[in-house]
């Protein structure tokens, strides 16, 4: 309406240029080099935070908070989101991450804010230092910094999660820019923060050590594989969601057909490492749907979730090939040959078992096998 009021009758619209406003125009806003220039660094964040922190760790409730806070949760992961919050009010970096030593005794991420993947050499190299040496690591340019490792670039600062004298994780400030000069902060900052941390990281170590355990209580100790408690737990969760979602389920039981051999002829250490390498090759041939366990003795099960006969025939047959193929105790300088006997049962929703049941039916159909001559498969049918 507004372009036809500035026309006059029967003229042609002229339409309007794309620019609207001059380029030189003071209004518009500096180039991102300009404006990254004048953003504080690290290093001076720290400094304008100094008053500010030093009152926060000077508060008396300050530790029974943290106490509190921390231990609210069973969660590392929780217990890691906590702290990158709690250290983000400390010191607003740009990246602030919490890393911490896993099931499996290695350093990972736990918890973070604005962690990019460009950012991991700095990252690391922060992290490891201050771990290794249960030591306030402060780099105002990581890119020089001679404790850092290759490709580290920016500023950043480090505190070690400390736990019963051992460092089992850290706290990490990243800023992809260097620092003027080198973050600093106070010695008694430095002492109080180191008090605010012992409680989350005896907190966050407690809640590793209940996921370990919770981790090997599933945990076959020789193969790695899930033991046979898990194996009920997660074939009772299936059997209800195939019922529930109309969906069929398999299950595979398998022995393998010469293992006594092995432990009568090359020993009991022989037949440990024989069946490590087997639970290698049937964990290979399994999908990552599908829980692999071992059951006990020589004798391993696979649950196949949405899986009916024809599918579950595929993998038995797989795990057979790859049997039959591989060279055992290979590093022993010896050459085991090992096949295995698979029974296969299903369950579909239109007739519905316990999982006890199907466990039943695919260990009397590998029986079936043995009995005819082991090295093959045979498929349950209705408990045949």
């Amino acid at each position: 309406m507004r372009q036809q009021a500035n026309s006059s009758p029967g003229a042609t619209a002229t339409p309007k240029p794309r620019t609207v406003r001059s380029m030189s125009s003071k209004r518009d806003p500096a180039p991102r080099a300009a404006r990254s220039a004048r953003r504080p660094d690290l290093a001076a964040r720290v400094k304008a935070r100094a008053r500010a922190l030093r009152h926060r760790v000077d508060r008396r409730d300050a530790i029974i908070e943290a106490v509190r806070e921390a231990n609210s949760s069973q969660d590392p992961r929780k217990v890691g989101e906590w702290l990158v919050r709690q250290a983000q009010e400390w010191v607003p970096a740009p990246c602030w991450v919490v890393v911490a030593t896993d099931v499996n005794g290695l350093p990972n991420v736990l918890a973070d804010i604005g962690l990019g993947h460009g950012h991991n050499p700095s990252l690391w190299s922060a992290a490891n230092w201050a771990m290794r040496h249960s030591m306030e690591f402060f780099s105002g340019n990581l890119a020089k910094d001679p404790r850092s490792g290759p490709g580290a670039m920016g500023s950043a600062i480090a505190f070690p999660l400390l736990s019963r004298n051992r460092s089992i994780g850290a706290v990490v400030a990243l800023d992809p820019a260097p620092s003027h000069t080198a973050p600093s902060m106070g010695p008694s900052v430095v002492m109080g923060l180191r008090a605010l941390l012992e409680p989350s990281a005896i907190a966050l170590d407690n809640a590793l050590s209940l996921q370990k355990m919770e981790a090997l209580s599933v945990t076959d100790d020789l193969t790695r594989l899930n033991n046979s408690r898990h194996l009920y737990n997660v074939l009772r969760t299936e059997v209800k969601r195939a019922v529930r979602n109309g969906r069929a389920l398999s299950l595979l039981f398998l022995d393998l057909d010469t293992f006594k051999q092995v432990n009568d002829t090359h020993g009991h250490l022989c037949g440990s490492k024989v069946l490590v390498e087997a639970a290698a090759v049937i964990k290979a041939c399994a999908r990552e749907t599908d829980t692999v366990a071992r059951f006990g003795g020589d004798e391993f099960s696979l649950i196949l979730p949405d899986t009916g006969p024809d599918g579950a025939i595929s993998v038995a047959e797989r795990i057979l090939e790859r049997m039959r193929v591989t060279r055992f105790l290979a590093d022993e300088g010896l050459s085991v040959h090992q096949t295995a006997s698979i029974g296969v049962a299903t369950l579909f929703p239109e007739s519905p078992k316990t999982a006890e049941e199907l466990i039943k039916e695919a260990d009397m159909a590998m029986y079936r096998v043995k009995a005819a001559g082991k090295n093959g498969l045979h498929i349950s049918q209705e408990g045949s």
